[in-house]
């Protein structure tokens, strides 16, 4: 539907320091006729020696959530024998923990469709550990799917096994050639769905995890929500619309961007779009949040922040930014507004996070929550707060 121009400048303009009102939505609207849903193809985890941590990210974001693959079990020999939601979440989730492929495997009643490499190693390489479980499952016959920067599918080996085994590899950062790439033309602009992305202080940080957790509540109270990945995981996930950022031509980056959310926009008609971020803004090993705030023109910024994470990933002579100097550096940079931080609670109890949550929200006159430990609820609150005018937008009439 369309709505007037007026409305949608309204909703635009965040309310700073606002409290949420109650939220209303019209009834969701059902399809005339049924529509006959394939189940997604099962798939195993491999993250030895690196679930539940930093590098295992992959895997902790597919078990968190999921929609292109049904997850079956991890694999890593730490945890062997646990349940996957208990270790990263303290929440069974009923997804078991492997020492290795052919125990996993043995566990089904038919083979697993594929087998997906759970880790972001800062090298982006495959360990030639790693490298005899990929090809050992692709002798079982089970498909592949990589995020890493080093392409399985232009291994001469991995890819001649893949070819005899009659499987597909899947690389979910390899680009499209750059003769099919779009620059940046402003058509963003147009777009009218209210734009958020979610940023972080640091890498591996838990940007993703939000965005999932917001998308999912901001829909359930009836505003359309599209949430476009900008990662491996997200894509992986089953995010419709996206691209793995760090894997396209800087020249492309803000263009490949724009395109992915003038699609959802046009295709699905949203309220929101929700932008995973990437990176930082203010780490000198990522240009990717620069693209991000650029090629997608956020009406607003979340932030992520993990208190307790005393230096950069992976950068231990790099001390973590504070979130006020991030938040200054965002809205210099980008002509946006900060309307709410979300807490990354690694090395954090609970009585921590309530005390980080009172200190920060007073100190920065903004709203703070955790999307993991604390009600989704008060992070869809958090976007209320600042655009009360979406709580009318469902039930407009169209012009």
């Amino acid at each position: 539907m369309e709505i007037k121009s007026e409305t949608v400048d309204t909703i635009r303009r965040p309310v700073r320091g606002a409290q949420a009102p109650p939220m209303t939505h019209s009834e969701p609207k059902h399809a005339a006729s049924i529509t006959r849903v394939t189940a997604p193809p099962s798939a195993v985890v491999y993250c030895e020696g690196n679930f539940a941590q930093i590098d295992g990210k992959t895997a902790n974001g597919l078990v968190r959530h999921s929609q292109a693959y049904r997850i079956l079990s991890v694999i890593d020999s730490t945890y062997s024998g646990q349940d996957s939601g208990s270790v990263l979440d303290d929440a069974t989730n009923q997804i078991p923990i492997f020492g290795d492929l052919d125990t996993a495997v043995a566990h089904e009643s038919a083979l697993p469709d594929t087998l997906i490499y759970g880790m972001a190693p800062s090298t982006g390489r495959l360990s030639p550990a790693d490298r005899s479980v990929v090809l050992q499952a692709i002798k079982l016959g089970m498909n592949i799917v990589s995020g890493l920067h080093e392409y399985l599918s232009d291994d001469h080996e991995i890819a001649t096994a893949a070819s005899e085994q009659n499987v597909t590899i899947r690389d979910i950062r390899k680009p499209k050639p750059s003769k099919d790439m779009r620059l940046f033309d402003g058509s963003v602009s147009d777009v009218k769905a209210l734009r958020i992305a979610v940023l972080g202080t640091d890498c591996a940080i838990g940007k993703r995890t939000t965005a999932t957790v917001l998308a999912r509540a901001l829909n359930a109270k009836g505003i359309k929500t599209v949430l476009v990945g900008t990662g491996q995981t997200g894509l992986m996930q089953g995010a419709k619309y996206g691209i793995a950022m760090d894997a396209v031509p800087p020249q492309f980056c803000c263009g490949e961007l724009e395109g992915a959310i003038v699609a959802a926009s046009e295709t699905e008609q949203p309220d929101i779009i929700l932008i995973e971020g990437q990176g930082a803004l203010s780490h000198p090993a990522f240009c990717t949040s620069a693209f991000i705030l650029r090629g997608s023109q956020p009406d607003a910024v979340i932030l992520q922040h993990a208190p307790k994470r005393a230096h950069r990933c992976d950068f231990p002579n790099m001390p973590m930014p504070t979130v006020s100097s991030e938040i200054a550096l965002i809205e210099a940079f980008a002509d946006t507004k900060v309307i709410g931080v979300t807490l990354n609670h690694e090395a954090m109890s609970d009585v921590e996070i309530s005390e980080t949550i009172t200190a920060q929200s007073q100190k920065l006159g903004l709203p703070v929550t955790d999307a993991l430990a604390r009600p989704a609820a008060h992070l869809l609150a958090m976007v209320v707060a600042a655009y009360p005018g979406l709580t009318q937008r469902p039930i407009m009439a169209a012009i």
